[in-house]
């Protein structure tokens, strides 16, 4: 078990990793343009901080900060999905290939990021009403 579920987060991990070098082969063949370049240098940031973001809430300090994470790494792929959606409408590329590649990729990660954000959030709640039931369950109860 402790194997496949380690086998997922690399999977995710390597996913991530290789979403990044995608957004970085799309903007390293935008057109050469004040657009192109403006783009370029938008979508590298934010497709290639969903990588580094993972990296760091795997070493989250509490749930919160993991939440807190995830919830910053799905703003950049939503950053990066409407970036690449700009440069498909606005013909910013010769490369459209690489663009159909990364548009259902990053919907998918999008996808797997707010349910992983949902399920900690839940387990967050969990985690806070059985502390809350614990507090308020005294050791002696003469009373």
């Amino acid at each position: 078990m402790m194997e496949a579920n380690s086998k997922r987060k690399f999977d995710l991990e390597e996913r991530l990793i290789d979403f990044a070098v995608l957004v970085i082969q799309i903007a390293d063949n935008l057109i050469d343009t004040r657009a192109g370049n403006h783009i370029a240098g938008q979508i590298v940031r934010s497709g290639t901080h969903p990588a580094l973001h993972y990296g760091e809430a795997q070493s989250a300090e509490s749930r919160q900060d993991f939440i807190h994470k995830l919830k910053v790494l799905l703003k950049e792929l939503r950053e990066t999905s409407n970036a690449l959606k700009i440069i498909k409408k606005a013909s910013l590329s010769n490369m459209t290939h690489l663009i159909e590649k990364a548009l259902p990729e990053c919907n998918e990660l999008i996808s797997i990021f707010v349910k992983s954000i949902s399920t900690a959030q839940e387990n967050l709640r969990n985690e806070l009403t059985k502390k809350k039931i614990r507090n308020h369950t005294t050791p002696n109860s003469d009373n």
